[in-house]
This record gives C-alpha cells, sequence and structure tokens, in this order.
C-alpha cells in the first residue's frame, strides 16, 4: 500500500486497524487527497472482491442491497435475488453523504448485523466484510449530512490531510512514473506486467484470532472506561471539557478503544495493551462520536483538541 500512496503512513495504518479489528471505517478528508486511491490499494493487494458505490442523490436503496428480479422460463417465471454491489468483500461507498437517508440506512443492517434483507427473505454476507465510506467535509449543498445514530456505527473516523511539500514531489514523480509505464505498455501492443501476489483471506482470520488472545490487563480495561466516561461527565474531569462536551460516547465508543487498542498492539509486535495504543487510536475512536457545544464551536474547538484535553485530564487507575 505504501507504494501507491505517498506520505500517508498514519491513514494506512488505520485502514490495516479497521480490517484487522473487523470494523467499518469512515474516511474524511478535501478533494484529491487519495482516499479512494488508498481503499483501492487496500483491496488490491488482499484476495477479495472489491465494490465501489459512487453516492448521488438519485440513488435507490435497492441500487446498494439488490433486488428480486422475475425470470421467465420454459418452466415457468419466478423471482430471483439479484445482489447489490454492497454484497462484496470491501465496499468503498464514495461520498456516502451525497445519498438521501433511505439509501445511507440501507448500509445500516449490511455494516451492522452482516446481512440484508430484501423481499423478507435474509441473505448472509461473507465472513470477509468491510464498509469503507468516504465524505467530503468542505461541501454542504446538496449533501445530506449522516445521522448520529450512522456515525456511531463506524470504527473509526479517519482524516486524510495535505501532504507535506517533500511528499507531493514524490506523488508527482509516482503518478508521472505510472503514466509512462502505462503508455509504454500500449504502444508496445503488449500486456501489462501481473500484480504481484495477493494476501490470502486466511491471513487476515489467522490475525484476528492472534489479536483477539490480545492480553488487556484490568487496569486498562478501566482507563477505557473512564476515558469514555469522562466525555459522559466531562463537568468532573475539567472547566473545559465541561463548556465543550454536549452529548458524550455510546458504549461502542468502549469496544472500539479495546478492540482498535489490541489491534494497534499487535501491529507494534506485543501481546499485550499499554496506555500508548489506546492514546494513539482514541481520537479517530471518538471524533464521530462527540456532539460538541455550541460555544466549543463558536470557539473553533475540534474534537481532536477535546480529546487532547481528555486523554490530558483522565489518569491512568
Amino acid at each position: 500500500m505504501g507504494e501507491a500512496i505517498i506520505g500517508q503512513r498514519e491513514v494506512i495504518e488505520r485502514l490495516l486497524i479497521g480490517l484487522l479489528a473487523n470494523g467499518n471505517l469512515l474516511v474524511e478528508g478535501l478533494p484529491g487527497l487519495a482516499k479512494t486511491r488508498a481503499i483501492k490499494a487496500l483491496a488490491k493487494n488482499l484476495e477479495c472482491d472489491f465494490s465501489r458505490i459512487q453516492f448521488t442523490p438519485d440513488l435507490l436503496p435497492s441500487d446498494v442491497t439488490g433486488t428480486e428480479v422475475y425470470y421467465q422460463s420454459e418452466k415457468g417465471g419466478a423471482f430471483r435475488f439479484e445482489p447489490g454491489p454492497i454484497f462484496a468483500n470491501i465496499v468503498l461507498a464514495d461520498e456516502i453523504n451525497r445519498a438521501p437517508a433511505k439509501v445511507q440506512a440501507a448500509l445500516l443492517e449490511a455494516m451492522e448485523e452482516r446481512q440484508v434483507t430484501v423481499a423478507g427473505k435474509t441473505h448472509v454476507m461473507e465472513p470477509l466484510f468491510m464498509v469503507m465510506a468516504t465524505q467530503n467535509p468542505i461541501e454542504q449543498e446538496g449533501t445530506y449530512p449522516l445521522p448520529e445514530a450512522q456515525m456511531d456505527r463506524f470504527l473509526m473516523h479517519v482524516l486524510i490531510t495535505y501532504p507535506p511539500v517533500g511528499d507531493e514531489v514524490e506523488v508527482i514523480r509516482l503518478v508521472r512514473g505510472e503514466e509512462i509505464a502505462a503508455n509504454a505498455v500500449s504502444d508496445e501492443g503488449g500486456a501489462r506486467p501481473g500484480p504481484r501476489a495477493a494476501i490470502p483471506q486466511e491471513a487476515v482470520f489467522a490475525a484476528r484470532r492472534e489479536i483477539g488472545a490480545i492480553h488487556v490487563a484490568e487496569a486498562m480495561e478501566r482507563y477505557m472506561a473512564d476515558l469514555v466516561n469522562a466525555t459522559r461527565v466531562p463537568a468532573a474531569f475539567g472547566e473545559d471539557l465541561k463548556r465543550w462536551i454536549e452529548i458524550g460516547a455510546s458504549p461502542r465508543a468502549s469496544l472500539a478503544l479495546d478492540r482498535c487498542g489490541r489491534t494497534h498492539a499487535w501491529l507494534a509486535g506485543r501481546d499485550y495493551v499499554g496506555p500508548e495504543d489506546v492514546r494513539a487510536i482514541a481520537p479517530e475512536v471518538f471524533r464521530h462520536r462527540l456532539k460538541l457545544s455550541y460555544e466549543a464551536q463558536g470557539e473553533g474547538v475540534s474534537p481532536d483538541r477535546v480529546v487532547e484535553e481528555m486523554i490530558r485530564q483522565v489518569a491512568l487507575p
């Protein structure tokens, strides 16, 4: 993935954490910052089915889930389910905030229950299933902001920012090299070089089994719960948090801290979760689960600033 995405090591790590923690990701960034490219790079290096759904205002729920289609044969007619693009291992929901609420809700059952119900029949997703949704933060006209209940179903909220100047130079060289290679193949009339061997799905499942065995001490469990509790009773952790937080995080935040913390520790080569693992992924876990007050918004306080203050105020047990 690092060969296709320049200067976004943290984003690559967060995508891997989402995959290994068996969760869904919300990826947000300005146009042209390689959101779609990063997700495609992940799918290309895995033995998996990949589908991309471009969300638009005229999209229908059946365009996502699939629908019953009537087929006529010599033996008579019958309805048959034609699966939609949601039936893949890795699903890219591109610009999810451009689709109306009904289409966004069509993803809910698939993301949470790993199944889709159409015409009274339940269709189960593949064991390896992950939704990665992207959204553009600057365009508000003609968009449908995700409701808090649906935002909470995403394991992490990943932000992609502008690359440094040095990395942008490398991006220019990378894309230029890809264009030269593509033109050379076209001019010679030959076939493109074959891709490298993809990682089998069993490797992902084996990694998840190891992550499930990562040791989490009782003190670390209490630390995760204390962080989430600080969002619910912010007055007990300082005046700033009291002014900034209007609604705290749900128990899904505690579960996400545990899953992502264990995965972060596994990627670091440790068999136990430490405070550094929880603090490293805390911004992505809390970023979309906190409802900030009007006072915080007026002061220009970001969710990441709130999480930073939480980490500073909440002590280890």
